[in-house]
């Protein structure tokens, strides 16, 4: 930035004595009227101000500091004049004046004024606006008021601000529900649309940019209207500013939170600024009126009218008044003044010094420029102020940065626990295990909170997304963290496995009893009868036949998976291969009886054994293959149950799957085909009327198995290959050695070769059957 010194900056150089500066013509708002700063009255009355006497003081501190100096421009003096609201260097409070006049403001800290291509000679001792926008925005974000309202000055102090505010706001996820703006000076009516609108609000949170006497026409409505529980959130404009506090007699502002200028200390600035007495000067009328007004009294040469005042004497103590003059509150904006003034003096000097050769006078051309800053603005530095109320008036708690240390979010953290942080959002936070979906037509900040879909979870609140789990992991119920799926298999300790395992023992058992049954009375003419051996094998691959059934159940493995479907279609074709050795021999035994038939030396014992061996090694063939061309394998089935993990066995290839059933049903229907032809053989001998019953029992039961085993989800349908192999067993079991065992134990009468070989019995060929 630069520091354009006007012609007013030019001054009278003697070199034959002691020069003089004038440094121009002040700035400084002496009177207040409606349009003052810090004073609100009529309009045809005229207060003086304080403040613009403070800071003409803390100009002269400064001017005195560097008249007294060595070494900052020897040999030379700064004078000064003092305008009211004229063209100056040092001065305007405001920003809009700043703009129509070339100046170094204390306090005009519009943004706009640091566009140099508009604004070439302007220069300002306050940081700009820009980063205070941006620092309140930021404030207001950390505390988590999403939702909130703003109200700015009518001029370009407060529509840049605010235009600021706004923009950095909605990049951080604030929606303002309002945002209106009024000047001081505007009709009634305006300030009620405005106080409806409050009114009318959600937030709880007001962000401000206005000057104290807009606060305190705000002030004054809020109190006639009864409204309070406001957050207020302030710039240095007010916020530090101890005159505003003590209007707020009905503590609308309390807790009200915002930035001010750091706290600055010039020694011995203090005791200058309320050293007035070289002000008390007759020929003075404006110092006079100060003096009157300060101290409540009249000099003699005062056109007073009211004889209850004192005479002044000039020799009153100011340190026994209190008031805005005595209030140091705004040092750091004296101390604004002071760098002003100290920033002419050093630019002064180093013009001057550029120029030794100079021997009477120099010129200062009205148009040099001295480079010192990009946008001439200071360094952006701020204290975080909030108001406490204490039992009378507010204290102010200003919290900076004072170790190197302590971060942003400890200071901000260190006012949380001071303040009672009220709620300003327009929609409740959403809760983990939810996400966030906009309310149509609504700002950003206005939304509903929808609960994640199965299988999603959320572990963020405000989320607009819920995550999906990995394939192996599902939501909980919270929908807020993904637990491993459950695996899910037909296990030895849930009750159908346990009754599965039961009936297959039982089964085992059972068959075991019947075996024992017929080893005991093995030489009885009901056991000798159609080959005792092959009886012994149909009882041994029926119990295999049982066993198998328990390879279903417990969790897949490779050796499970290829040894539950093997071991199941080997047993079953080698018990189907028994019954059908058995059949074949009943039905030829008959048909042998006829004249010149040679039939029976094709189905002798040795015949009966090698058919039996032959089936069942087709059988053994065919699961070779299977195994190992594509074996069953252990899989993780995702996709039945969604929050469950199938453990299953994979067929590997359903081609060798279907190929062992295909083969089993095919002897099946074959040796049922051949026990229906036997079924009309004599009463007494009707084991082939049994073995029929039993294989139409086996039939139904695997014919009902295929729709239900393809139907059944996950370890359903491995407790429905059980049931049908546990069914059939059973079936072939119960039909066909249980009546003869119920001979055997309870009928021993009819266990004899005459019994067996009654009516209708083949005569020359009983020897068959034994």
């Amino acid at each position: 930035c630069f520091w354009h010194l006007w012609h007013d900056l030019r001054g009278f150089f003697n070199w034959s004595t002691k020069e003089y500066i004038v440094i121009g013509r002040i700035l400084s708002i002496l009177h207040g009227t409606r349009l003052c700063k810090y004073h609100i009255t009529d309009n045809n009355s005229s207060i003086l101000n304080f403040r613009g006497f403070q800071y003409v003081q803390a100009m002269l501190f400064a001017i005195e500091e560097i008249n007294n100096s060595t070494d900052l421009l020897p040999d030379i003096s700064l004078g000064y004049k003092i305008y009211d609201a004229l063209q100056a260097i040092m001065g305007e409070t405001f920003s809009s004046p700043c703009m129509a006049i070339a100046t170094i403001s204390h306090l005009a800290t519009c943004a706009c004024l640091s566009d140099k291509t508009k604004y070439p000679s302007f220069l300002r001792t306050i940081p700009s606006d820009y980063y205070q926008s941006r620092a309140l925005a930021q404030l207001v974000k950390y505390f988590g008021w999403t939702w909130v309202g703003a109200i700015r000055s009518n001029d370009d102090y407060g529509n840049n601000g605010m235009a600021t505010f706004t923009e950095t706001a909605q990049q951080l996820g604030i929606c303002l529900e309002y945002s209106v703006s009024f000047f001081r000076t505007d009709p009634p009516v305006k300030i009620q649309k405005i106080i409806d609108i409050i009114k009318a609000s959600t937030s709880k949170v007001i962000v401000t940019f206005l000057s104290p006497s807009e606060v305190y026409v705000l002030m004054h409505e809020f109190f006639y209207h009864n409204l309070t529980g406001y957050q207020w959130v302030g710039t240095e404009a007010w916020i530090f500013d101890s005159e505003t506090a003590a209007r707020d007699r009905h503590h609308i502002l309390d807790g009200a939170i915002g930035l001010s200028i750091p706290k600055a200390h010039v020694s011995g600035m203090r005791e200058f600024m309320l050293d007035v007495k070289p002000l008390n000067s007759s020929s003075n009328e404006l110092f006079a009126k100060f003096w009157e007004k300060l101290f409540s009294c009249k000099f003699n040469k005062s056109k007073s009218t009211d004889g209850n005042q004192r005479e002044c004497t000039g020799h009153e103590d100011v340190t026994g008044v209190q008031n805005s003059f005595t209030d140091m509150s705004l040092m750091p904006i004296f101390y604004n003044i002071y760098k002003g003034v100290y920033a002419v003096a050093h630019a002064l000097h180093n013009i001057l010094s550029c120029n030794k050769a100079c021997n009477n006078t120099v010129h200062l051309d009205p148009f040099t420029v001295i480079y010192f800053n990009e946008n001439g603005d200071p360094a952006a530095k701020y204290e975080i102020v909030n108001w406490q109320p204490p039992e009378n008036g507010i204290c102010m708690v200003s919290i900076k940065k004072k170790k190197k240390n302590r971060s942003l979010q400890r200071i901000l953290l260190i006012v949380y626990l001071f303040m009672q942080v009220p709620l300003s959002v327009c929609s409740e936070k959403c809760p983990l295990g939810t996400r966030k979906v906009l309310q149509k037509g609504k700002p950003v900040c206005c939304y509903d909170c929808l609960r994640c879909a199965e299988g999603e979870i959320n572990n963020i609140t405000d989320s607009v997304t819920c995550v999906r789990c990995d394939h192996e992991f599902w939501s909980n119920e919270r929908r807020d963290a993904c637990v491993k799926k459950e695996a899910d298999f037909l296990s030895y300790e849930e009750i159908m496995g346990a009754l599965l395992t039961a009936a297959s023992l039982f089964g085992t058992c059972m068959t075991a009893v019947v075996a024992f049954i017929f080893f005991r009375y093995r030489q009885t003419p009901i056991v000798r009868a159609n080959n005792s051996e092959l009886s012994f094998l149909l009882l041994f691959s029926l119990s295999l036949c049982f066993l198998c059934s328990l390879t279903f159940i417990g969790r897949p493995s490779e050796w499970s998976c290829m040894l539950r479907h093997t071991a199941f279609g080997i047993t079953f074709v080698l018990c189907i291969s028994c019954i059908m050795g058995k059949t074949i021999v009943v039905l030829m035994a008959f048909r042998a009886t006829l004249p010149g038939s040679d039939v029976m030396k094709w189905i002798g014992p040795a015949q009966q054994k090698l058919s039996v061996l032959g089936f069942t090694l087709i059988q053994v063939i065919i699961c070779i293959l299977w195994l190992t061309i594509s074996p069953p394998f252990p899989f993780k089935n995702f996709k039945t149950f969604k929050d469950k993990i199938i453990l299953e066995c994979a067929l590997g290839s359903s081609v060798g799957f279907w190929a062992v059933l295909g083969y089993i049903g095919l002897l099946a229907v074959l040796c049922f085909s051949l026990a229906f032809l036997a079924r009309k053989l004599p009463d007494n001998f009707n084991e082939a009327k049994f073995i029929t019953f039993s294989m139409l029992i086996f039939c139904a039961v695997w014919i009902t198995f295929i729709p239900a085993y393809v139907s059944s989800p996950g370890k359903f349908s491995v407790a429905v290959e059980i049931f049908a192999i546990l069914a059939s067993s059973f079936g072939l079991l119960i039909c066909i050695f249980i009546p003869k065992c119920y001979i055997i134990l309870m009928k021993p009468e009819k266990n004899t070769k005459k019994n067996m070989m009654g009516k209708g019995a083949p005569k020359s060929k009983s020897n068959i059957f034994y």
